[in-house]
This record gives structure tokens, C-alpha cells and sequence, in this order.
């Protein structure tokens, strides 16, 4: 299996909608994904690029992404937030997600981002344990909290 990981490209999007309804589904929600392909390559690519990500390449086949966008802390600084690594199920447990994963932490320190930080849900036991692999700090404490629009 030769995996490339590179930068997305505007061209790529297509195929990375098709991997975020992947995800969906597995997190049994499908009818939640409601971003346009045109909003998402606007939000990516456009003059003022929102989100940036990694994507995993076979032979010319997207098999997953790592996107991500910058957040602030008054605390911490800058930060890579982590909205969502995936890796096609077909993929999984090939070391794709590994290799994203040291992707990003590379670009985060080539940033100088005072660290990352995502959100995982408490069912999803292989993404933990992925993450433990890391030694990543799991935060019991926050409660998630959104508005929608």
C-alpha cells in the first residue's frame, strides 16, 4: 500500500464531501451534513480560506482527510483544531490515520501553534484508542454547547 499525504487541493473537494458522508453515516447522521460542495470549496479555497487539510491519496483515489482551521485561546494562543480526521472504513487500520495525524502535528508545530485539540464521541472506542496512542488528554469537564442557525 503506497499512501501519499499531501496538502488539499481545490479539486479534491469532491471527493472529501464524499468522505464527510462517509463519516455521517457512521456516526448515523447523515441527514445532518448540509454544507454545498460550492460552500465548502469557497470556505477552503476561496480569499479567505476558513479550514485547511491533509488528504491521504492511493493511486490517485482520496481514501481520507484531515481538515482543520486555527482557533484561539486567550489562554493558549493560536491552536490547531481538529474538526474531523477520516479514513475510508475500506482503509482503516492500514496506518492512514497515523499518518494524517503526524501530518498535522507537523504542521502545527511548523506553526508554531501552542498545541491541537479535537472532539471525539464516547462511543466511537477504536477513534479513543487511536487517540491514546498519542498520549492525548481526554477533557471530561466541557460540555458541549452550539447554536444553530
Amino acid at each position: 500500500m503506497s499512501i501519499t499525504i499531501r496538502k488539499a487541493v481545490k479539486e479534491d473537494c469532491s471527493a472529501m464531501m464524499n468522505l464527510i458522508m462517509e463519516l455521517a453515516v457512521f456516526e448515523k447522521a447523515p441527514g445532518q451534513v448540509t454544507v454545498s460542495l460550492s460552500h465548502f470549496e469557497e470556505s477552503g479555497f476561496g480569499e479567505k480560506p476558513v479550514w485547511w487539510a491533509f488528504v491521504a491519496e492511493e493511486e490517485g483515489k482520496i481514501i481520507g482527510m484531515a481538515l482543520y482551521y486555527i482557533r484561539y485561546s486567550t489562554w493558549k494562543g493560536q491552536r490547531m483544531y481538529l474538526e474531523d480526521i477520516i479514513v475510508s472504513e475500506e482503509y482503516r487500520g492500514n496506518g492512514v490515520g497515523s499518518q494524517l495525524m503526524d501530518a498535522l502535528i507537523a504542521e502545527a508545530k511548523e506553526k508554531s501553534f501552542s498545541g491541537m485539540l479535537w472532539q471525539v464521541l464516547d462511543w466511537n472506542e477504536p477513534a479513543i484508542n487511536f487517540y491514546k496512542k498519542y498520549n492525548a488528554d481526554f477533557d471530561s469537564e466541557w460540555i458541549n454547547v452550539s447554536l444553530n442557525f
